[in-house]
This record gives structure tokens, sequence and C-alpha cells, in this order.
């Protein structure tokens, strides 16, 4: 995961702020594997983005979408250690950085993705059915490597 000028810096720093997460950290089963727990969750939107999916990859990225909207969730309350799993969790090809909320006074950070995404968005519901069970199995596997 890299930073950008605009992010929290390291995860630490990232204690009192909010994550949107619109792909597969909205799962209340992906964030217990990783987490050991589900943070409080409340559904929100990011106006001007949309959640795309990815060449050859189950998750999606977060890129920007002129008249587009994100839909996922706020995740808040995570602490400095919680920031690291995920920080460590996510792709290279993420940028940690602030977006405005459509429905939510303050900011919070998401992870946009940097790199080449697919001209139609990500399917929750498809991921859901037919990816989930295994993606879960294989984010517990890869914490219990940490």
């Amino acid at each position: 995961m890299r930073l950008s000028d605009n992010s929290i810096g390291r995860h630490s720093d990232g204690i009192g702020h909010s994550l949107f997460a619109y792909g597969t950290l909205q799962f209340p089963e992906v964030l217990e594997v990783l987490l050991d727990r589900v943070p409080d969750l409340s559904p929100t939107t990011a106006p001007g983005w949309r959640v795309a999916a990815l060449p050859d990859r189950v998750y999606p990225g977060l890129v920007p979408g002129t008249d587009s909207v994100a839909h996922g969730v706020l995740l808040s309350g995570l602490t400095a250690g919680e920031w690291a799993i995920l920080d460590a969790f996510e792709d290279d090809e993420y940028d940690l950085r602030p977006i405005a909320l459509a429905d939510k006074p303050l900011q919070a950070y998401s992870y946009i993705w940097t790199a080449p995404a697919a001209q139609h968005n990500w399917r929750p519901q498809h991921f859901a059915t037919d990816h989930l069970h295994h993606f879960v199995t294989r984010a517990a596997e890869w914490r219990r490597g940490l």
C-alpha cells in the first residue's frame, strides 16, 4: 500500500480516522478474520467515485467516476494495530487517501485503486454468492501468517 501526500501517514496516525470500505472490507466475515472483531459499520456513499471491477481479481478498486456514486460502509474506531493489519492486507496498487462522503460531515480515508480497472462495476452480491467463502478462508490463512 502506498501513501499519498494527502494520506494519514503511518497507520498509527489513523487512530480517530474512519475508513470508507466499498469492497471486501465491507463484509463482516472478512473483518472478523482480519481484525478478530467487526468494527462499527454504517452505510454511506461517496459521490464522484465508482467501485470498479478489476481484471483477474475478485475484489474491486475505488476509482474516480463522473456522475457515479460508490456505495459502501464507514468503519470507525479502528486502532493503530488494526490500521497496520489493513495496510498490510491491501495490495500495493492501493493508495490511502481522504475522500468526501455524501452524508457524513467528516472526511474519511479510503484505499484508492491506482492501476487499470475494468469499465464495469464490481457487484458485491456476486462476490458474496460466488467468492466470499473462499476469500474469507484465504484472508484467515493470510492473517495467521502475520
